[in-house]
């Protein structure tokens, strides 16, 4: 099992693997440098499928988890920001491209949050791999190079695009 550290002192155990590893480094990595103070609402896990799930905190936002198979792979709150961040954990199913863009907007359309999508990838030969599937108006973040984030989002760096 990969153990993943979601607040302090409170872990959380989710299936090994290459996927699992990933979700890790966006969780102990790359959301407390690019997304402080942000909180876990939801993890999925390749095998008990429902890694971890805030039901409070997702009822408040106005959302429920109901098909595991349409959610991203983690999701985050910046409450200060009213951000709503959805992250796919990219290892061997793709990243956050045009058509789950949609899925994603559709699914988390009657939130009262602002979106923000990331694509997380755990090296740059998956990256590059998945380079150009990745949608505009979205994050792309390599794990082995936890200090950077890729923006395909033309306004501005790390948040939501205002349409």
């Amino acid at each position: 099992m990969v153990s993943v550290k979601i607040k302090e002192g409170h872990h959380i155990q989710i299936s090994p693997g290459k996927h699992s590893e990933l979700i890790r480094n966006i969780i102990e990595q790359m959301a407390p440098r690019f997304l402080p103070n942000s909180t876990l609402i939801y993890v999925g896990d390749t095998g008990e499928k429902w890694g971890y799930y805030d039901q409070e905190l997702a009822g408040n936002l106005l959302f429920n988890v109901q098909q595991h198979g349409k959610m991203p792979d983690v999701i985050l709150y910046v409450e200060d920001k009213k951000w709503l961040v959805l992250v796919e954990s990219v290892t061997s199913h793709g990243p956050v491209d045009s058509k789950r863009y949609i899925e994603l907007e559709e699914l988390f359309g009657n939130i009262n949050a602002d979106k923000v999508y990331i694509s997380a990838f755990p090296d740059k030969k998956t990256f590059t791999h998945y380079a150009q599937e990745i949608a505009w108006e979205t994050e792309a973040w390599i794990a082995d190079n936890p200090t950077h984030m890729i923006h395909f989002n033309g306004d501005k760096f790390i948040g939501p695009h205002k349409k």
